[in-house]
Order: C-alpha cells, then sequence, then structure tokens
C-alpha cells in the first residue's frame, strides 16, 4: 500500500504533493509502476500534535485528488478518513477501501461502511492525535489489550472477516516497547481478530529514537527492517512512503527463504 499524503503537515512528507492533482497522479504512477497494489489517499494529518482540520477542508484537499486518480485509470484506491461523510463521498467515487484511524467509533460510519460494504481497515489508537502521546502511556499485555479491542470493533461492524483488516496503530498512543511488542505480535493480533493485519511503520519516529536518526526520509533502513519483521509474522499488507525500495526488499527477502519472489 502506497502513502499519499494530501497535507501539508504530515510527518514526514507534508507539502510533497502541494503542486495539486498532477503531481498526485505522478506520485500515483510511480508508485503503482514500482509495485504498489493499492494507494492510500489521505487529507488529515494524524500524527503526535497534528491540528485538527474541517469536514470542508478535507473534502477540498481529497476530492480533487481522488477525481484526477480516477479519471487517470489509477487504483484500486484506499482512503484514510474516519469521517462518514467523506467516506461516503469517495465510495460513491470509486475508492475499494476505507483506511479508519478511529476504528468506526466516529457516529455514522459503520453505517455508511455497512451500505458501501468496500474493505475496511480499522486501527487501534489510544486517545486523539492531539494528545496522544502525552502523560502516561500504560498497557498490561499490549497484543492482548489491542488484539481484543479491536476484535470488539470487528465485530461491532459486522462485515464479513474477508472485507476488514485490522491495524495496531504503531505509534498511535504506544511507547517505543509497545510498537516493538506489537510488531512480534502480528501473528497472535490476527488469530484474536480473525482478520487480516494492515502494517504501518514507515518512517514513524520510533525509528528516530531508536536508529537516533532525525530526519524522517533518512528512516527507509529502519522501515524496511520493521516491514520484514512485520511481514515475517504474518502481515499481509504493508502501508509504505518507499514502495519499490520495500517490493524490492522483500523479494529479495523471500527468495532467500525459498519462496517465490511473485508474492510482492
Amino acid at each position: 500500500m502506497g502513502i499519499l499524503n494530501l497535507t501539508p503537515d504530515s510527518f514526514s512528507d507534508g507539502g510533497d504533493l502541494a503542486g495539486g492533482p498532477a503531481a498526485v497522479v505522478a506520485c500515483a504512477r510511480s508508485m503503482l509502476e514500482g509495485g504498489a497494489s493499492i494507494l492510500d489517499l489521505g487529507a488529515v494529518s494524524t500524527r503526535p500534535g497534528a491540528a485538527s482540520v474541517s469536514l470542508q477542508e478535507e473534502m477540498d484537499r481529497l476530492m480533487p485528488a481522488l477525481d484526477a486518480l480516477q479519471a487517470a485509470g489509477l487504483g484500486p484506491l484506499s482512503i484514510d478518513t474516519y469521517r462518514p461523510e467523506v467516506a461516503e463521498a469517495a465510495l460513491q467515487r470509486g475508492a475499494a477501501m476505507i483506511n479508519d484511524v478511529k476504528a468506526a467509533t466516529v457516529p455514522g460510519m459503520i453505517e455508511v461502511l455497512r451500505h458501501y460494504r468496500p474493505q475496511v481497515c480499522l486501527m487501534h489508537m489510544k486517545g486523539v492525535p492531539q494528545t496522544m502521546q502525552e502523560g502516561s502511556i500504560h498497557y498490561d499485555d499490549v497484543v492482548e489489550e489491542v488484539g481484543h479491542w479491536l476484535r470488539g470493533r470487528v465485530e461491532d461492524l459486522a462485515l464479513e472477516r474477508e472485507h476488514v483488516f485490522v491495524d495496531p496503530g504503531i505509534g498511535f498512543g504506544k511507547l517505543d516497547e509497545h510498537n516493538l511488542a506489537l510488531t512480534r505480535g502480528i501473528r497472535r493480533l490476527a488469530q484474536i481478530t480473525g482478520c487480516r493485519v494492515l502494517y504501518g511503520a514507515s518512517r514513524k519516529s520510533l525509528i528516530g529514537r531508536i536508529a537516533g536518526v532525525e530526519r524522517p526520509k533518512e528512516r527507509l533502513p529502519g522501515s524496511l527492517a520493521l516491514a520484514g519483521a512485520a511481514t515475517e509474522g504474518g502481515a499481509a499488507v504493508l502501508r509504505v512512503h518507499d514502495v519499490a525500495e520495500t517490493i524490492q526488499y522483500l523479494r529479495l527477502r523471500q527468495a532467500l527463504a525459498g519462496s517465490t519472489a511473485e508474492e510482492f
């Protein structure tokens, strides 16, 4: 899954697509040529401390880009949103998936998802982006707690399991020790929820803290290390910024393990 951020304040690439729909189309085409199987289009930053964005601003950022991608025949497309109004408008325009960082807890989202029945990703987040990394962050057993919370959301959504992915929410209300435990625990998360796991740690701050790399765009080696661990644990989808590099890494990893390189 290739990441297309339309936000000016994304933690790693905010403003890179400020050139408008033409820049988005060019980036999308490059990601698909690099091996992406789906593109994730988001217009609201959910990084720690991110400011809130109005519904109208999200729509104004997202819809022109979505329309341009559809007109260019590029996809399939996932929409990174927690607002039911945005999800419905995107699904009416042909989006294939909704990637919801609030796991369909916003009133109205479950009804939209049940009506259109797209692919869905439900993510775990403790708190809200503005404050989720502040104060005391504690879990007795992060894998079990996140897994059972996500299972509850999956059951509330009540779509067939083949429609639903779960995302442990690396960096969303978690310390590095929790992020690493969740990365190691992907197989258990799949067992608890009965769903495939979508994993996203590309360029995230835990890499910077552990490896001492301040600039997000210089965190590719750390991103690949986490992607490899997640794949070994059974992650079904990797959400990444650097598509071609990740595909290359995974193909070589699989070849060395004796598996077919055509899986990626």
